[in-house]
């Protein structure tokens, strides 16, 4: 069985979406196509007896086009006022879109805090196997009306990442608005290819990592490859997809070649936490 096939047998799976994904482009409005098929696509994928767990950025952005702002806003205060108002308006759409479904799904709000702390970090762990066992799905996002530093450098990359770890996922999906790992920008250099699998993580690796491709979203192919560092060392494989097409998530599931697949290395002295402080990114 080839490293694709054994996708299939992933049980604990999550799912990145990033805020590029959600929205139209043109006016940076929620596009409600896209939201009510991924809503459809994991509720199908929790169906077919799969533990699920969605990571969704996307509330900055939609806050600021619900305040009537022109432009994301770049102070602290606004993102937060943004933050506070697009994060109830984006649970609203999606428990109406899962419920649709008869799909039970739950808001869960995490900071660094939380994860660095032990205790709120072994709550945070214990609410999300309950929310499983009750065949719910969870949505995750930062809490950015909060979280000051997160919201200054972080990205929902790390963050789902993070959760993976804590909930001991088998599969991070990351679904973003490239294919996935190309040697060099596929947007700048049209010799740049597709690298289909990762046996191990090296700055070589590194180095083909460049800054964010889209103006809406926080976290580029650099945060992506910090988020494989710390799920494939946590013992899960991590497969980076294009969310032009939501039903890359089925095909990921059923094993299809598609997109970049980072294979599990457990380490046996894994500690996120130091992934959380020191960013180290790639460890020998």
């Amino acid at each position: 069985m080839n490293n694709r096939e054994k996708l299939k047998d992933k049980q604990r799976i999550v799912v990145k979406v990033g805020t590029s994904s959600l929205i139209h482009k043109a006016t940076g409005n929620i596009n409600l196509f896209r939201l009510e098929k991924l809503v459809r696509v994991l509720t199908d994928l929790h169906n077919s007896g799969k533990d699920v767990i969605l990571v969704s950025s996307g509330a900055i952005g939609v806050g600021f086009k619900a305040l009537g702002l022109e432009n994301r806003p770049t102070s602290l205060p606004m993102k937060q006022a943004c933050s506070a108002v697009g994060q109830g308006q984006l649970m609203m759409i999606y428990q109406k879109l899962f419920a649709e479904y008869n799909q039970g799904s739950a808001q869960i709000l995490i900071t660094k805090e939380t994860m660095l702390n032990d205790e709120r970090r072994y709550n945070a762990k214990n609410t999300f196997e309950e929310l499983l066992k009750l065949g719910v799905i969870p949505i995750v996002n930062e809490n950015d009306t909060v979280s000051t530093e997160e919201i200054e450098f972080g990205d929902n990359d790390t963050l789902s990442a993070v959760v993976t770890a804590v909930v001991q996922g088998d599969l991070l999906i990351l679904l973003t608005d490239i294919d996935g790992l190309y040697t060099d920008d596929p947007h700048k250099n049209p010799l740049a290819k597709l690298i289909p699998e990762v046996p191990v993580l090296d700055e070589k690796i590194g180095r083909m990592a460049k800054g964010a491709v889209t103006k809406v979203g926080t976290g580029g192919m650099e945060t992506k490859i910090a988020a494989a560092n710390i799920v494939t060392d946590a013992g899960a494989d991590m497969v980076i997809v294009n969310s032009n097409n939501l039903n890359n998530v089925n095909k990921v599931v059923a094993g299809e070649e598609i997109g970049t697949l980072f294979l599990a290395h457990k380490r046996p002295d894994f500690d996120f936490k130091k992934y959380l402080t020191e960013r180290p990114y790639f460890k020998a």
